[in-house]
């Protein structure tokens, strides 16, 4: 039976910066169990017929001076222009001596962030912004509508329940039913009315029409805002790898090898692909071993430490030699999570006018992602590639690579139907909110990632009784978005993993510091108040 000091669940990018944190300061032996063939969890990016996707766009974006230096050093800033700036003649933002995008494939655009809504067949700024454009497009009625709405949610504030309590007090009655109950009811297949304020609290934050009113004003007077102030919705400009999110991750477990083989030998391995949990053994109340592949290929694995990225549901189904109270099986079989499916379709041109007075090839919209609030339609948003990288696309200047998101559970026809059956379905969607003409369509690709997303509801209020349970076994520490069951980001992700290594380092057994890890500015006072 091997031993390693640290067994990690999961090449995510939590598990994956737990392991660097662990090689960088520490001399303990880390071993990555990945259950897929794939590297970087949700945030993987897959090949198809020379066209790069992702599983799901990520921006690279941090208000935590650890997590973007520890990105541009794993790929650095673009040193040169990218292939669409200079066919564009675009001005963009290049860092003295990176690498040329051109000649070098580790490397780190840095892309313009452009979002908007499509609603009532028109584009909306997201967040909801002050133009003239939005009223124009909102109609007088509406207009007058939403403004008494939102002043009325300033008087009358709701005691914050649900998520719908939490949006309404931030943008009154109105503007919640056109541009947030529809789109959220597609990603949770719940109304907000029975989604947690937690999960508002999590992922919004700051965000209301007072700040979005603010950030249009502070911009019209050219008042500058720090990237750090701002909120993660309102920035203009993110970095990006050349070859798609996964590339982040693929390159960091490529540092984490070669530094586990200078420090423990040439043939030391340090990640497992294929390599699914199946039992995690505990004896005297700590846990002992992890054992992976079942009876297929049972093999298992001594360590002193368990840092776990794995769904909490299957974490706590997989404990073994130890009593699971009921009540804490029971809320952990009945979390909620929403499966994700992404089908990516390759096309000579799209429909879509580009509106705006950015130049694009091929004029096509300049949007990185264009969430989809039409409700005849299941499509929940659109990704547009090209924007993100002209390198992901094996046609750049002739074909447009776009992605349409889904989001379903897995009883779900969505989930269990099989491509011949769906892919059809989701170009007949773009075709009648006209993206695209059917006759345009090259190629697609569906890819479809299980438990992508932790949800807020159903045993979720119970929640806190699981995690103390979790939390009496010392040597385990929860990590990431299914780890903690959070809604994260890469960035929160990223930090759960380096506040559990300091744990680990600091040898404390209190984990209340890791599972507060919601937010990078949260991550320094912590810090601060540890020193």
């Amino acid at each position: 039976m091997k031993h390693y000091d640290v067994i990690i669940i999961g090449a995510g990018p939590a598990g994956l910066t737990a392991a660097y944190e662990l090689l960088t300061k520490t001399n303990l032996r880390p071993l990555i169990l990945e259950a897929s063939p794939y590297i970087g969890g949700l945030s993987r990016s897959y090949t198809h017929n020379g066209n790069i996707m992702d599983a799901g766009c990520h921006r690279f974006f941090s208000k935590s001076d650890a997590v973007m230096n520890l990105w541009t050093q794993i790929l650095p800033l673009q040193g040169a222009p990218s292939r669409d700036d200079v066919l564009l003649n675009r001005d963009s933002t290049l860092t003295p001596g990176g690498p040329d995008p051109e000649t070098e494939d580790k490397c780190l655009l840095v892309r313009p962030r452009i979002t908007r809504i499509m609603y009532l067949r028109k584009f909306f700024d997201y967040p909801i912004s002050m133009k003239l454009q939005t009223f124009l497009n909102m109609g007088l009625f509406r207009t007058i509508y939403a403004g008494f709405g939102y002043l009325f949610s300033v008087v009358f504030k709701r005691k914050e329940v649900s998520l719908k309590d939490f949006m309404i007090n931030r943008f009154g009655v109105p503007l919640y039913k056109m541009f947030f109950e529809d789109y959220t009811t597609k990603v949770w297949g719940r109304n907000p009315k029975d989604i947690s304020a937690a999960w508002g609290k999590q992922r919004i934050k700051g965000i209301s029409l007072t700040k979005a009113l603010w950030t249009a004003l502070t911009k019209m007077f050219g008042v500058k805002t720090s990237s750090k102030k701002q909120e993660t919705s309102l920035i203009e400009q993110f970095v990006y790898p050349k070859l798609g999110t996964g590339q982040m991750w693929e390159s960091l477990l490529e540092k984490c090898s070669q530094l586990a083989k200078e420090k423990f030998g040439s043939d030391y391995e340090i990640c497992l692909q294929n390599a699914k949990v199946t039992s995690i053994n505990v004896k005297d109340g700590k846990i002992e071993s992890v054992t992976i592949n079942g009876d297929s290929n049972p093999q298992t694995f001594r360590t002193v430490y368990l840092m776990s990225s794995m769904p909490i549901k299957d974490l706590v189904n997989d404990i073994s030699g130890m009593e699971v109270p009921d009540d804490i099986a029971d809320i952990a079989q009945h979390l909620p999570y929403r499966n994700f499916i992404s089908v990516g379709v390759l096309a000579k041109n799209l429909n879509l006018p580009n509106t705006t007075n950015v130049n694009t090839i091929q004029n096509i919209p300049p949007d990185n992602w264009l969430y989809i609030q039409e409700r005849d339609v299941k499509i929940g948003r659109l990704t547009i590639f090209n924007n993100w990288s002209p390198y992901m696309i094996k046609d750049f200047e002739h074909t447009v690579w776009i992605e349409a998101e889904y989001f379903c559970d897995e009883s779900d026809w969505m989930w269990n139907a099989s491509d011949s059956e769906f892919i059809p379905f989701v170009i007949d969607e773009l075709v009648k909110i006209n993206v695209l003409s059917k006759e345009n369509v090259l190629d697609s690709v569906r890819l479809k990632s299980p438990k992508a997303y932790p949800a807020y509801f159903d045993s979720y209020e119970h929640f806190d009784q699981l995690r103390d349970f979790l939390d009496t076994i010392p040597n385990l520490y929860c990590i990431g978005r299914n780890g903690q069951h959070r809604y994260n980001n890469m960035d929160h992700s990223m930090l759960c993993a380096m506040e559990a290594v300091n744990l680990i380092i600091q040898g404390k057994t209190d984990k209340s510091t890791l599972w507060n890890v919601n937010a990078e500015q949260e991550y320094h006072e912590t810090k601060e108040r540890q020193q």
